[in-house]
């Protein structure tokens, strides 16, 4: 077999692997918060919002893993790498803001550190 082909897939092997942990979180957020609502365990929508935005951001950092391979490794074109880094840019600002939402912090600030809002009507 072929370095090119093997890569290729390794790649779409990852690929399903980024979809599989989207889904099987998408399930596991849903079926958890229906046993938390079942059991009134609160608070269950901000913990559905947190276990489902880790399952999407397990799954995109694979999805970009495999772009990155797929590209790079077997067609290394101009073209490829600059549709790579679009997807990259994108797939990176998605994983941030499903950071924020998720831990109220941006992924480069201390665990301690959360965003704070400025007040307009404290403005000097």
């Amino acid at each position: 077999m072929e370095f090119g082909a093997v890569i290729e897939a390794v790649g779409e092997v990852i690929d399903v692997l980024g979809v599989v942990a989207i889904v099987v979180g998408v399930l596991y957020a849903i079926a958890d918060a229906a046993l938390r609502g079942l059991r009134r365990v609160s608070p269950v929508y901000t913990r559905f919002r947190r276990v489902l935005g880790r399952a999407i951001l397990l799954g995109l950092e694979l999805l970009v893993a495999a772009d990155i391979i797929k590209t790079v490794a077997v067609t290394p074109t101009l073209d490829s790498v600059v549709v790579l880094a679009v997807i990259v840019l994108i797939r990176t600002f998605l994983s941030w803001s499903l950071e924020l939402e998720i831990s109220g912090r941006w992924p480069w600030q201390n665990r301690g550190q959360a965003v704070v809002e400025e007040d307009p009507s404290r403005a000097g």
